[in-house]
C-alpha cells in the first residue's frame, strides 16, 4: 500500500531530490545567454540586487504557491486545481489554470528540444575543432549552415531527434529510476563541470574583468529599464506557469521542507547565473567580443570564437557545450514530466506508453519550429514564422494567464485557514506577505509583463516589415516603445544568424529579401525566455 505522501503516478524517495530537480528546472538557457548581458548593461551589481528583490518579493511566492498546491493535493496542476476549486465552491473558470499550464509546458518543451539539438551538435563541432579559425564569419556560417540551410535540414532534424530521445529515455524509466536518479546525477554533474570551466576562465582569463562586468555597481547604467528587465527575467527564468512546480511538489516526500528548499533553489539559480557571467567576461576580457552580446549570438557565435584562443580550445569548447547540454536536458526532463504526469492522470495509461505518446507529439510540434528556420521560412502569418507565434502564445499569453489565475484564486478563493494548511508552518509575516502578493501584487505585475510581452513582440514584427493589420495603427508609436531586448523579455539572439542559407548582422535589413532572412532564423527581436 502506498504511504501517505505517494501519488498514484509516482513519488521521489529522497527529500533532497526536490532540490536537485528544482535547480534543474530553473537553471536554463536564460541564465547562460541572457543574464550576463543584462547585468553587464544594466549596472552590474545593482541589477543583480534588483533581480534578487524581484525574485524574493514577487516570483518566489508564486513558486511556493504552485509547489504547495501540488504537495497538498498530491496531483499535477490539472487535478490539483480541479480539487481546490471544487472544495472552495468557486467558479469553474479557475480550473483553466490546469490545462493552460500543460499546454504551455508542451509548447515550451517543443522548441526547447530544438535548441537542445543545436547544443548537442555544438559539442561535436567543438570536439572536431570546427571553430579553430577563431573567426566570427566562420562561426556564423556554421550556425547558419546547421539551422538555416534548406539543403541540410535533415541533419538538424537528426540532432533534434537525438536530444529528444535522451529526454524520453530518462522519463520512460520511471519517476524514481528515471527522473529522480537522472536529475540527481545530471544537475550536480553540470555544476561540477561549470566549476571546472570557471577555474579555466580564472586561469587563462582576467577574473577581475569578469567581476567588474557582473558585480561592480554602476549607478549610471541603472534606471527604470533596468527594473523592467529584472522583473521580466525574474518571472520567466523560474519555470512558472508550466505545471512543473505542482508535479514536483506532488512528488516531494513528507520530510521535504518546501519553502526552505525553494528559497535555496532561487539563490542557487542566481549564483549560477553570476558565476556563468563572470566566467564569460573573464575569458573575453580585452577582446570586447561579448560586449552587448546575448541570446543566439552570444552562445553560438561569440562564445565559441572567444574560446578558440584558449589552450586546448577543442576540449574547452566541447566541455562548455556539454555543460549547456546538461542544463537543457534537465530543463526538458522537468517540462516533459509535467505533461506526462497529466497524461497518465487523465488516461490511466502505463508510463512507458504515456512517455512515448507525449514524446512523439512533442517531436512533431518541435518540427514546426525547426522548419520555421529553413524550409518553412517563406511561410508567415502576419509577418511571423510558426515558431515565433508558438513562442508568443506560450510566453505572452499562456504562462502569464496561468500565473494570474493561480495567484488570484489562491489569494481570494481560498479561506485563510485552508491556505495556511496548504502552506504549512510559516511565520505570520510570511503569510501576510504571501497573501497580499497573491491578491494584488502578482496579478498586476504579471498582467503588465504579459501585456508588454505581446505589445513589444507585435511591434517588432512591424519594424521587420510585417503588413499585419495592427502595424498600420501602431507604427507611429513603435519607436517610442522599448525594444524586446530592452525589456529583456527574453530576446534570444543577436541577429547574427541569418535566414535561409545566409547570415545577417544585427543591423536591420534594408531590403525585403534581407527582412525575410532575418525573421525566420532566431533574430535580434525574438523573445525566447521559455527555454527556461
Amino acid at each position: 500500500m502506498s504511504s501517505k505522501y505517494q501519488t498514484s503516478i509516482g513519488s521521489f524517495t529522497r527529500k533532497s531530490t526536490f532540490f536537485w530537480a528544482s535547480v534543474g528546472a530553473t537553471v536554463g538557457l536564460a541564465n547562460l545567454w541572457q543574464f550576463p548581458y543584462l547585468a553587464s548593461v544594466h549596472g552590474g551589481g545593482l541589477f543583480v540586487l534588483a533581480y534578487l528583490v524581484c525574485l524574493l518579493g514577487v516570483t518566489l511566492p508564486l513558486m511556493v504557491t504552485e509547489a504547495a498546491i501540488g504537495r497538498h493535493s498530491r496531483h499535477g496542476m490539472v487535478l490539483a486545481m480541479d480539487g481546490l476549486v471544487k472544495n472552495a465552491g468557486s467558479s469553474p473558470v479557475w480550473r483553466l489554470a490546469g490545462p493552460l499550464s500543460i499546454l504551455a509546458s508542451f509548447l515550451v518543451l517543443s522548441f526547447t528540444a530544438v535548441f537542445g539539438g543545436i547544443v548537442v551538435a555544438y559539442i561535436f563541432f567543438g570536439a572536431t575543432d570546427s571553430f579553430g579559425g577563431g573567426s566570427t564569419v566562420e562561426a556564423t556560417g556554421i550556425l547558419a549552415e546547421l539551422v538555416s540551410s534548406s539543403g541540410r535540414y535533415r541533419e538538424f532534424m537528426g540532432w533534434h531527434a537525438f536530444f529528444l530521445l535522451l529526454v524520453v529515455w530518462v522519463s520512460a524509466r520511471g519517476v524514481v529510476s528515471g527522473v529522480e536518479r537522472s536529475l540527481r546525477m545530471i544537475v550536480p554533474g553540470g555544476l561540477v563541470l561549470m566549476l571546472g570551466l570557471f577555474a579555466v576562465a580564472a586561469t587563462h582569463g582576467q577574473l577581475a574583468s569578469g567581476v567588474e562586468s557582473i558585480l561592480v555597481m554602476r549607478p549610471e547604467q541603472f534606471g527604470l529599464e533596468s527594473v523592467q528587465a529584472a522583473f521580466f527575467h525574474a518571472f520567466f527564468t523560474l519555470g512558472l506557469g508550466v505545471g512543473v512546480w505542482a508535479i514536483f511538489g506532488a512528488y516531494s516526500t513528507s520530510h521535504t521542507r518546501l519553502k526552505r528548499s525553494l528559497l535555496a533553489v532561487v539563490l542557487m539559480d542566481t549564483l549560477i547565473a553570476i558565476v556563468v557571467g563572470v566566467m564569460m567576461f573573464s575569458v573575453a576580457s580585452g577582446s570586447g567580443s561579448l560586449d552587448g552580446q546575448h541570446g543566439f549570438g552570444l552562445l553560438f557565435v561569440s562564445l565559441p570564437v572567444t574560446l578558440a584562443s584558449v589552450p586546448l580550445s577543442q576540449v574547452v569548447i566541447a566541455a562548455v557545450f556539454l555543460a549547456v547540454m546538461l542544463v537543457v536536458w534537465a530543463t526538458s526532463i522537468a517540462l516533459l514530466e509535467s505533461v506526462v504526469a497529466w497524461f497518465r492522470e487523465w488516461t490511466g495509461a502505463p508510463r512507458a506508453w504515456s512517455v512515448i505518446i507525449v514524446g512523439a507529439a512533442v517531436w512533431l510540434a518541435g518540427l514546426a519550429s525547426l522548419f520555421s528556420f529553413n524550409v518553412w521560412s517563406e511561410y508567415r502569418l502576419a509577418g511571423a514564422t510558426t515558431y515565433r507565434w508558438i513562442e508568443l502564445i506560450a510566453g505572452g499569453v499562456l504562462i502569464p494567464a496561468v500565473a494570474i489565475l493561480v495567484a488570484t484564486f489562491a489569494g481570494w478563493g481560498l479561506t485563510k485557514r485552508y491556505s495556511a494548511s496548504m502552506l504549512g508552518d510559516a511565520p505570520v509575516l510570511f503569510r501576510k506577505a504571501w497573501l497580499w502578493s497573491m491578491r494584488l501584487i502578482l496579478p498586476l505585475v504579471v498582467a503588465w509583463i504579459g501585456t508588454q510581452y505581446i505589445a513589444v513582440s507585435l511591434a517588432n514584427l512591424c519594424e521587420n516589415g510585417s503588413a499585419a493589420v495592427w502595424c498600420s495603427t501602431s507604427q507611429g508609436t513603435v519607436a517610442e516603445e522599448p525594444t524586446a531586448s530592452e525589456l529583456e523579455s527574453g530576446s534570444e539572439s543577436q541577429g547574427e544568424t541569418g535566414e535561409g542559407a545566409s547570415v545577417t548582422t544585427s543591423t536591420k535589413a534594408s531590403t525585403s529579401e534581407e527582412v525575410n532572412r532575418e525573421q525566420a532564423d532566431p533574430g535580434e527581436d525574438d523573445i525566447l525566455y521559455h527555454s527556461v
